[in-house]
Order: structure tokens, then C-alpha cells, then sequence
């Protein structure tokens, strides 16, 4: 079930990559950025946005770091717009431009995190995806949030996708009244399969996280959901190979005993206090060889499942499944991910306008913000 504890693999040489138009960047071509904190913002290797490295605590992987990523443009920094903050999920990070584009478009100032261990923020010596406490990624979200706060002091809207989502719904329980909205993009609320697979998991985790914390967990390795994204398959995103890999980062046990504790947190009832907006797709679809249906279905987790234990996030919780949306509703197919972004989009403009003369003229009076 477990081996002995690894760190971040060296890059690979046979790793598909695809690099922008133009050519590869020095980011595209070095396995991880080296950029300390204090910096401020600078450009980055996404083409028109920039990032910004904040420190954080250290430990015996050395400084852990967070990372903000915004559109390079004079609305990114308009004080008048409500901010958002969207984190990703496992073994992923910031790469939707298509997204951040929509969203100030709508008037809003989008940004991004690249949490501690992942992405951007993570660095040589350090395990990808690490963390034996969700609680951890409080320091994280702060640290955004403040930066964040410099430039837009309207109460902002937090989004999650996948473990992001957990994330997300955990901060929002254990901080009222800091947001206006709480969007999920297909949370990761509940362990997939039944409950004897649930509690076959829980058994098993528990006591290899308190021995080997670092110690990687031996699950499948299939490269189907990557090959749903990636523009080298049948995918339109260019992933990095090393902060994205087709085969996700190895499971720490610890990582998964804190997501399987942030499941039972969920599971007992959660009083998240503004709005909340769920995204899941119309359908799931499983399969150990790759088949054309996974081109428009969640392959990662049970949308039914989410569905239902999202009710258990809060009293004012909408549900929107979306017909052919992949796992990530955002990163869909055009099609699907635009559906999105207008469902979004309007959910939004009732709750958590982009601006206070919106808020102030037509939402609901229902505490948000």
C-alpha cells in the first residue's frame, strides 16, 4: 500500500510539453521557479498575466511559499472591482487565462493561487502536493487575501475546484463573514465508491499517515483525465509537464488523511453563511482504458455524489450540472466551459456583483459580504 518516501522526481526528458506559440520560455524549460519572496509582482510565464511570491512558514522542506497570479492589466488593479480568488485542485495549478479573461470582462478582478507545494510555488527539494493538514492552507488563502486587499477592498469571492474546493468550504466555515459568495467547481466533498471502500480507506490511511507520513500511497497510475486536457491528446490546454504531469503527483498518506479528515468535516455539517454556487457535470463515467465518453463526463469523482454532499455545505447552496463538462467544469470544452461562465456569471450578479453600486442597487439583502 505505501513505499518509502520520495521528493519531487527530477524532469523528465520524454514528458510531453506544450510550449506557447513562439516558442518554449526559460519557464517552460526549468523544472521549477526559483523566485524568493518580496519580490512584489512580475511577469509570468503565462503570457499577459503576472505573479507575485509571498513566504509563508518553513519547514523541514525548507520555506514554503504561496503564489498569486492576475491579468497584467489596469483592471486587475481598479479598486471599484470585487476581487475573486480561485485555488485548484490536486497535482494542478493556474493555467486558465480563458477563465481570468471572462471573469474581468464581467468587471470583477480575478486571481489565482498556486498553494504551497504546488506549481509556481513549489520548489526543488520540496514533495508536490504536500500537506498533513487542509487547516495549513489557512496561512495560504491569508496571504492572498491581503495582497489581494491592497488593491480591492470589496469583500471578495473565493473558488475552488476539486480538493480546492474542500479547501475553500473549509476556510469559508471557519471564517464567517469574510466573503461574499463561495463558488465550488466539482468539490471534492466525500470519498469516491461506497462506504466499505470509504471505510477500507480510512482503515488503511490512518495508520500508515501516524508512522510514514511521507510514505506514497500505490494507486493506479492512468493518464486519462490528463489526456482530456492536454493539448498533446485530446485536450486544447498546454500543461506543464512537471507541475501538471499526466500521471498526477504520487499520494502522500498524510495528504489523504487530511483530505479523508475534511470529508468527515463535511460530513458532520458545515455553516458556511454566504451563497454558495456548485458546478458539477451532468455525468460521471468510469473505466480503466480510455473511451471517447471521457471527452464529456467528470472521470475523477461521482458528480451525484457532490451534488448531494453539498447540501450539507450551508443553508443557500445552488446546484448547477452542466451537460459535457469535464471534472474541471472550467476547463472544459468551449462550449461547456462558456455554459459555465454565463451560469456563473448570473448566479453572481444576484449574489456578488462586480462592483459596490451593483451591490448596493440590485442584490438579494441575504448577508453576503
Amino acid at each position: 500500500m505505501a513505499r518509502d518516501p520520495i521528493q519531487p522526481p527530477p524532469p523528465d526528458p520524454s514528458a510531453p510539453h506544450g510550449a506557447p506559440a513562439g516558442g518554449p520560455t526559460e519557464e517552460d524549460t526549468r523544472p521549477f521557479l526559483d523566485d524568493p519572496p518580496g519580490l512584489g509582482w512580475v511577469p509570468d510565464g503565462l503570457p499577459g498575466f503576472e505573479r507575485c511570491t509571498l513566504g509563508l512558514d518553513t519547514d523541514e522542506q525548507g520555506q514554503n511559499l504561496v503564489t498569486v497570479v492576475r491579468p497584467r492589466t489596469d483592471a486587475a488593479r481598479d479598486p471599484a472591482r470585487r476581487p475573486i480568488l480561485s485555488v485548484h485542485g490536486w497535482s494542478d495549478y493556474f493555467y486558465n487565462a480563458p477563465l481570468a479573461h471572462a471573469f474581468e470582462a464581467a468587471g470583477y478582478a480575478f486571481h489565482a493561487v498556486d498553494l504551497r507545494h504546488y506549481g509556481r510555488s513549489l520548489r526543488t527539494g520540496q514533495t508536490p502536493g504536500w500537506t498533513d493538514d487542509l487547516a495549513r492552507y489557512d496561512a495560504d488563502l491569508e496571504a492572498a487575501f491581503e495582497t489581494i486587499a491592497q488593491d480591492h477592498p470589496l469583500p471578495p469571492i473565493l473558488m475552488g475546484h476539486s480538493t480546492g474546493g474542500l479547501i475553500a468550504a473549509l476556510w469559508a466555515d471557519r471564517n464567517p463573514g469574510r466573503l461574499a459568495a463561495l463558488v465550488l467547481n466539482s468539490p471534492w466533498l466525500e470519498m469516491q465508491g461506497s462506504a466499505g471502500v470509504r471505510l477500507l480507506a480510512k482503515s488503511i490511511v490512518g495508520p500508515v499517515s501516524a508512522m510514514k507520513p511521507y510514505a506514497m500511497l500505490t494507486l493506479p497510475r492512468i493518464d486519462h483525465y490528463w489526456r482530456t486536457l492536454s493539448d498533446q491528446a485530446e485536450g486544447e490546454w498546454d500543461l506543464h509537464p512537471l507541475w501538471r504531469p499526466p500521471h498526477a503527483f504520487e499520494v502522500p498518506a498524510a495528504w489523504l488523511s487530511a483530505v479523508l479528515s475534511g470529508h468527515r468535516a463535511v460530513a458532520g455539517r458545515l455553516d458556511v453563511t454566504v451563497p454558495i454556487l456548485v458546478l458539477v457535470s451532468a455525468r460521471g463515467h468510469r473505466g480503466t482504458s480510455y473511451a471517447e465518453a471521457m471527452l464529456t463526463s467528470d472521470i475523477v469523482l461521482d458528480p451525484d455524489a457532490m451534488a448531494r454532499r453539498s447540501l450539507r455545505l450551508g443553508d443557500r447552496v445552488t446546484v448547477h450540472r452542466l451537460p459535457d463538462a469535464l471534472h474541471d467544469v472550467f476547463a472544459s470544452p468551449a462550449s461547456v466551459r462558456e455554459a459555465a461562465g454565463a451560469a456563473t456569471l448570473t448566479w453572481l450578479g444576484a449574489y456578488a456583483p462586480p462592483s459596490a453600486s451593483e451591490a448596493e442597487s440590485g442584490a438579494p439583502d441575504d448577508g453576503a459580504g
